[in-house]
């Protein structure tokens, strides 16, 4: 069983890339965490509720099945709300700048690879195409230039503390 939702193009493209689509339909394997952030986000469909729609068709997992625990039966928990889509995109999101950060931080450091040659090779191993390598690029620095401050705080406070 399956269910349509709605996401930003790129998110899509990074889900399909990542996992695969089968037919068009995406299937997130039980390893991944994203499989039980879907398996929470699951409810019954709301009798007014219109025929799914969206440019993300995602498998529905099913626990019972692959776990053999007791799970939420896919047949009346197959819709995900709004709200729940808006959670799912946002831990897609995590899910792929946490992997273009290490991805870029390695290629940086054990192969010597430029940050920006790095971008295209992202986009294009996950087939990205509506995102472009400075905007993930930017994301990156501005990563970076967060945790540098958050680490010169505490030098910072760990120096006052040594003086004190």
């Amino acid at each position: 069983m399956t269910t349509k939702i709605e996401l930003p193009k790129h998110l899509s493209e990074y889900l399909k890339g990542k996992f695969g689509a089968e037919d068009n339909v995406v299937y997130i394997p039980v390893s991944s965490s994203l499989y039980f952030i879907v398996h929470e986000l699951l409810q019954r469909r709301p009798s007014n509720s219109p025929v799914d729609s969206g440019n993300t068709e995602i498998h529905l997992p099913s626990p019972r099945s692959s776990r053999g625990q007791a799970g939420k039966p896919v047949e009346s928990f197959n819709y995900i709300s709004k709200r729940g889509t808006i959670v799912l995109a946002k831990a897609i999101n995590t899910m792929m700048k946490v992997e273009a950060h290490e991805f870029f931080d390695e290629n940086k450091h054990v192969k010597g690879i430029d940050y920006i040659e790095s971008a295209y090779t992202f986009l294009f191993k996950y087939g990205i195409e509506n995102l472009t390598p400075e905007a993930l690029l930017k994301d990156y620095q501005r990563w970076r230039a967060k945790i540098g401050r958050k680490a010169t705080s505490r030098q910072r406070k760990h120096k006052t503390n040594q003086t004190s």
